[in-house]
């Protein structure tokens, strides 16, 4: 069957606010009703081990997550493209490589500009494109404009940080493929301390607030309160769906605020799992998963409905790793590192998916799977292409969810740090390169990785726990790899297809191409 092509046109339509409507094939507007929903969850910081049905060694209850396991598949080998907050969730939405952005370390605040551009396809405009309503509820921390305060706002008092919360944002999620947006700008640890309703601020800050940042805030908003008000406004949006006429499909993306810190699990929640706060909060990010997973089912929309759920990145130290061990804990499972590091701690997240009548309870993939493969997967599900410089380096998951992936799905996946640094995953080889853990655990960058070879290989399937670096023995595996890696920054992608520019300059080596990698990879 001859697949409809998406025009970059139209998605640059979709983002500049045109009227969906008068686009929509004919083909979308039959099938729109037999679509599937798709409903995207994604935790913050949390940890491959912390989830029971990831990990049978676990000591932190997850039965929502369990049950959604026992109902549909898991993946063991699933990444983060990146092992921190914005750059995965610029890759989720753009199916991208993050590096391949103006942003090659770190992450944004909640006043920075957007990092994804106006005319960049992402999953939300793909799916509203095919006649879906989507929504985007939680955490964005992709940038957005804010309305900046005028000279003469400033006399008034109308402005506060240069800011004037009560105009519109530009650039958001609205403008960005999503018809509702409900959520914080930024990490809940991050000012303005304001939720967003669509553009617009829910209320104007008037006072100071703190949790580790201090900035503005407004006098309603409390921690406490975001993960619940998620979920509340997840739920709403889908009790909508139900009563709007004509009925479409929907797309829900959930980046949620926790376990992230501030880690405030509300009063019912303290103290339940009996070992600290941060157990107690991943309970409640179960239950809140729960609540979604129950307005399905109350609407039996539960048959039609594929739910994925996953993290952005690696359990974060302030979990309070040492006291999570004493209670035989470990929010990493089996991995060497955690949040920012590129060792798999950093970036091997949990990832289940259920889809009744498609994907088969209770079953479990080893597919190498990577987080930008959201937008090839849901391109799959709704049989189009994408036009040739959208979802670059996404590749679709549906066949392992079908139980149909007869070979490896992925030619090699690209890891990246905190600090920018590279790593490449083919088959069981993985290429480090960086003498330590390009993020936050020993040894770091400049502190401890005097000595060490200025390239690390493992082989994952003898060494999951990155401890014997072979690239030593195996010079040809190094130079192969690396060269592969190159081809994928020089061709601005890493699918098939026409070669695209990167945003920005990109040095996987940091100046200093390491000798072990000179000459021909054979």
């Amino acid at each position: 069957m001859k697949r409809p092509r998406l025009t970059l046109a139209f998605f640059v339509a979709l983002t500049s606010g045109l009227a969906l409507a008068s686009s929509l094939t004919a083909r979308a507007k039959a099938n729109s009703a037999e679509q599937p929903n798709v409903v995207f969850i994604l935790a913050d910081d949390l940890g491959y081990g912390d989830v029971g049905a990831m990990n049978p060694e676990g000591k932190i209850a997850t039965p929502h997550l369990d049950r959604l396991a026992a109902e549909g598949m898991i993946f063991t080998d699933a990444h983060s493209s990146s092992a921190v907050c914005t750059p995965t969730r610029y890759g989720i939405l753009t199916g991208r490589y993050n590096w391949r952005s103006r942003l090659q370390r770190g992450v944004l605040n909640g006043y920075s500009p957007p990092l994804i551009d106006a005319d960049r396809a992402t999953v939300g405009a793909l799916m509203k494109q095919h006649g879906y309503a989507t929504a985007c509820v939680g955490k964005w921390h992709l940038g957005m404009n804010w309305a900046k305060a005028t000279a003469e706002d400033s006399r008034r008092r109308q402005g506060r940080d240069n800011i004037r919360y009560d105009k519109p944002i530009q650039d958001g999620p609205i403008d960005r493929g999503f018809d509702y947006y409900f959520g914080i700008a930024a990490s809940l640890d991050m000012p303005p301390y304001v939720f967003i309703e669509n553009d617009m601020a829910t209320e104007v800050p008037t006072t100071t607030k703190k949790w580790i940042r201090s900035g503005p805030a407004g006098e309603d908003f409390e921690a406490v309160d975001v993960l619940p008000r998620l979920a509340e406004k997840t739920v709403a949006f889908i009790d909508r769906q139900v009563k709007n006429e004509p009925k479409k499909p929907f797309f829900i993306y959930m980046p949620l605020n926790s376990p992230h810190t501030p880690i405030v699990p509300t009063k019912p929640w303290q103290g339940r799992s009996d070992i600290n706060k941060y157990a107690d909060f991943v309970m409640q990010t179960d239950a809140a998963v729960g609540d979604v997973l129950a307005a399905l089912e109350r609407h039996k929309l539960a048959d039609n409905t594929l739910v994925i759920f996953t993290s952005d990145n690696g359990c974060s130290p302030q979990a309070n790793f040492r006291q999570l061990a004493q209670h035989d804990h470990d929010p990493s499972y089996v991995f060497r590192g955690h949040k920012a590091d590129i060792f798999e701690g950093g970036h091997r997240v949990p990832f289940i998916a259920r889809w009744a009548g498609r994907v088969k309870p209770g079953t479990k993939s080893d597919q190498t799977i990577c987080l930008i493969d959201l937008m090839a997967t849901c391109a799959d599900v709704l049989d189009v292409e994408l036009p040739p410089d959208a979802g670059v380096d996404s590749v679709s998951i549906l066949p392992a969810l079908l139980g149909k992936a007869e070979r490896p799905l992925r030619e090699a996946t690209v890891h990246h740090s905190i600090n920018g640094s590279f790593a490449i995953r083919e088959g069981d080889w993985k290429l480090i390169l960086c003498p330590g853990s390009g993020g936050w655990s020993s040894p770091r960058s400049g502190r401890g990785t005097k000595g060490l070879p200025p390239v690390q290989l493992y082989n994952l399937a003898d060494d999951p726990a990155e401890e014997n670096n072979v690239q030593a023995e195996q010079p040809e595996v190094v130079r192969r790899l690396a060269t592969l890696l190159e081809k994928y920054v020089a061709e601005g992608r890493s699918t098939p297809g026409e070669p695209q520019k990167n945003d920005a300059q990109i040095d996987i080596y940091k100046g200093h191409r390491p000798e072990a990698l000179q000459g021909d990879a054979g």
